[in-house]
């Protein structure tokens, strides 16, 4: 009788000495795929954050998403302690700094479990599950029917 051989893959705790912790985080139809690694130098008062490449202030021009992408970061105060890499496509600016937000928090709780609560408390866990209507035929739009007349 042959024997069969099982592969298995390595744990998420065997993993835990690996240079870096990586998220995913989904908006709408944005996906961003978040890696966060501990930062060595640079401007301790700023955030360490590139998206696609690009500083995150070059890429993101509106302050609102500014703050909305490193939101998990300055709640949880490793904003001095880690560094973020993103890598986004899809969707509007908006949804994709909610999906790189989404990432930047799930990676976090990767890191350090003890911040989930505090995490989920400012709402950065929850995942939006909110997406377009799809449009119908016979209506203009997902629900707007065309203009009827009586007479």
């Amino acid at each position: 009788m042959e024997q069969q051989h099982t592969t298995r893959k390595p744990s998420a705790a065997a993993n835990k000495n690996s240079a870096y912790d990586e998220a995913v985080g989904r908006r709408k139809t944005a996906v961003a795929r978040v890696r966060l690694s501990a930062r060595h130098g640079g401007k301790a008062d700023q955030p360490d954050i590139t998206v696609n490449g690009v500083s995150f202030m070059k890429y993101f021009t509106v302050p609102e998403h500014h703050r909305t992408v490193v939101a998990p970061l300055e709640k949880t105060d490793m904003v001095k302690h880690v560094t973020v890499s993103a890598h986004v496509s899809g969707g509007g600016l908006a949804a994709q700094t909610e999906a790189i937000r989404l990432g930047i928090a799930r990676a976090l709780i990767k890191r350090n479990e003890e911040l989930k609560k505090k995490l989920r408390a400012f709402g950065f866990v929850t995942r939006d599950a909110r997406m377009v209507e799809r449009k119908k035929y016979g209506l203009k739009k997902a629900r707007r029917a065309p203009q009827w007349s009586k007479r």
